[in-house]
């Protein structure tokens, strides 16, 4: 069901497209790949001075992941074909310390630790955190749990809602699942660790 028709007159002015794009691999390994580019509509002053022309990508960013069945990354490669700042490639580097980093588990965490601020590029962020949900998709042996423990999505999200019905669908067995609640760590526990 689309959105409904505005109701005032308006004129666009960005466009930010997306893109996430995954491959089996012979190896047994998975290559995700995501890809943003942001155009204005219009064309709008450069801070440098100039114009930048409505249709040229102010970002044009790339990034592939390969990943196993864990959804480990064992190699990441990005590029930028367009920036608005000369330093921002400088940002690419810090890219391979996201090698060894789990998506299933921790992925937040760890784009913030390894590229949080000017470790990284804040549009290598976004597209590297939303790679996570495109590479769940197209891995489905990620889903997989053998120790009666229902998969990490599940309870995330109102689709996946453990008391809902796509759980009584497609996880019957974790209907009313209770997760256990990771101990909150206090003052005293946190200063004798």
């Amino acid at each position: 069901m689309p959105l409904s028709a505005p109701t005032t007159d308006r004129q666009p002015r960005h466009i930010r497209s997306v893109r996430y794009q995954s491959f089996e691999r012979s190896d047994g390994l998975w290559d995700v790949e995501g890809e943003l580019i942001d155009t204005k509509a219009i064309d709008v002053p450069r801070m440098r001075g100039g114009i930048h022309p409505a249709g040229e990508p102010v970002h044009h960013m790339h990034i592939r992941a390969t990943v196993d069945t864990r959804l480990v990354v064992h190699a990441i490669e990005a590029a930028m074909d367009a920036h608005p700042i000369e330093g921002c490639p400088a940002a690419l580097d810090a890219m391979q310390r996201m090698v060894g980093c789990c998506m299933a588990k921790g992925w937040r965490k760890a784009i913030d630790q390894n590229l949080g601020k000017v470790a990284g590029c804040t549009h290598m962020r976004e597209l590297l955190l939303n790679m996570a949900t495109a590479t769940f998709q197209s891995i489905t042996s990620a889903f997989r749990t053998g120790d009666g423990t229902p998969p990490a999505f599940l309870g995330q999200c109102k689709g996946w809602d453990f008391n809902g019905p796509g759980v009584a669908e497609y996880f019957p067995k974790f209907i009313g699942y209770l997760r256990p609640e990771a101990p909150v760590p206090t003052p005293q526990s946190v200063a004798h660790s």
